[in-house]
């Protein structure tokens, strides 16, 4: 006991003196103002946790896995504590939960400098700020939160707004000559054709296709949250297609391939369906080089008989070598 006494007594001097020094330095150097907050992240913070959960600080997404109030990602919440609280390993109680959304958001806000594009990427992980290329579905997500802080709203557009066609014969995603697997939900947007897509998140969901033509195109929305899917060709693996991209975009050209000679395919798309991006969805498929049907009458009279060495043989009708093959 006298030693750890003796110690306490010697450390005081030295302590007092750092005490002064510390408050001198203060006073000559005052250490920077912590920028101010954004206008109304209070309202904003409120209606971001009413929209994701209700406020609800122990909810959890039974698909994503996203917890609490905010609705964070697992992964997210490790990246996010470890830089705000210190501690990846950090619980997600309330308080915690508040620190971590508020920093979060006030990083997004310098960022992105307006409460609606902050809103876009708090769903979709995406720092698109022109709200033409956002998704109907993150459209009435942002509006929904912009109503709650008294913001003006996003204007609507009107039907089939942006809408991009390719060259070619077009099989949307409801054609009859598409056959999907189990697994396949749907999902509604403007700028799909029809306003709907098809789309999975299920390893090994597929969608075949059969096809006359020289040329076949996947067309499919591409973006942050998207992901991938193996494409097989008369049943052959040609390659893994990848729909993410850093913005989202409707309708894009994911994979292409095309052919020397007019023949019959058929396509197969597999769900990869890992990783935290599984969705892949299907727009429709694109055909060129379609021979025409034409419909030739029959004329009894001038029926003849057509001599077997005119006729294509099998190695004939079956040629039709690879030319070129784009994926993204």
């Amino acid at each position: 006991m006298p030693e750890v006494t003796g110690r306490r007594r010697a450390a005081a001097p030295s302590l007092i003196t750092a005490v002064v020094l510390f408050g001198l330095i203060g006073l000559i150097s005052p250490a920077p103002a912590r920028a101010a907050d954004p206008p109304n992240i209070d309202g904003f913070l409120a209606a971001l946790g009413a929209v994701e959960s209700n406020g609800r600080y122990d909810a959890v997404n039974a698909t994503s896995g996203a917890i609490g109030k905010y609705q964070i990602l697992p992964l997210n919440w490790r990246a996010w504590a470890r830089r705000y609280l210190g501690d990846e390993n950090a619980a997600p109680s309330p308080g915690n939960q508040e620190i971590v959304a508020r920093r979060k958001v006030i990083a997004l806000y310098g960022w992105l400098g307006a409460w609606a594009p902050v809103a876009h990427w708090w769903l979709t992980g995406d720092g698109d700020l022109n709200p033409d290329n956002w998704s109907d579905f993150s459209r009435n997500y942002v509006n929904r939160i912009l109503a709650r802080i008294g913001e003006p709203l996003l204007p609507g557009r009107p039907e089939g707004w942006g809408i991009e066609s390719f060259k070619g014969r077009a099989y949307d995603d409801s054609s009859g000559k598409i056959t999907l697997s189990e697994g396949w939900g749907e999902a509604g947007y403007s700028r799909y054709n029809g306003g709907i897509v098809r789309y999975a998140t299920e390893p090994g969901a597929s969608a075949i296709f059969t096809f006359t033509g020289t040329a076949i195109s996947v067309v499919g929305p591409i973006g942050p949250t998207r992901g991938d899917a193996r494409v097989y060709v008369d049943g052959a693996f040609i390659g893994t297609m990848s729909a993410t991209a850093r913005h989202f975009r409707a309708r894009v050209r994911i994979f292409t391939m095309t052919f020397d000679v007019v023949a019959t395919h058929t396509i197969r798309l597999e769900v990869v369906g890992s990783g935290s991006h599984p969705m892949v969805a299907l727009d429709e498929f694109v055909v060129e080089g379609e021979p025409l049907a034409i419909e030739v009458p029959r004329v009894a009279a001038m029926a003849m008989e057509v001599p077997d060495a005119l006729e294509p043989g099998p190695v004939l009708a079956q040629r039709a070598a690879t030319t070129s093959i784009s994926i993204r």
